[in-house]
């Protein structure tokens, strides 16, 4: 069995026991609502079959993701702008898969 969630704008496919990377979360345990489920050949997607299902995850850690440097400049106006930024990562683990 696996499912579809969606987090931090992104969708992600998990299964339990999984790992991954996702947009900073806060607390210890999170639940995250399906957007698709599939349990062998049955799929669960409509709002009414998802409507008691849900993810459920563990923080394991935290990651930062690569810098990345970014340069501005305009001709003759002697404008220029250096910016920076480092996304912040909460690293999960998927510990169960409810259908409801």
């Amino acid at each position: 069995m696996y499912a579809v969630i969606h987090t931090g704008g992104k969708q992600y496919r998990v299964a339990e026991g999984d790992r991954l990377d996702v947009e900073r979360l806060a607390g210890e345990e999170v639940t995250l609502r399906p957007v698709m489920l599939v349990d062998g050949d049955r799929v669960l997607s409509t709002p009414t079959e998802l409507g008691a299902a849900a993810v459920t995850a563990r923080i394991v850690g935290a990651a930062k993701g690569p810098k990345i440097k970014g340069f501005t400049y305009k001709n003759k106006s002697n404008e220029r702008k250096h910016w920076g930024h480092r996304q912040k990562y909460s690293t999960i683990e998927i510990t169960g898969i409810t259908k409801g």
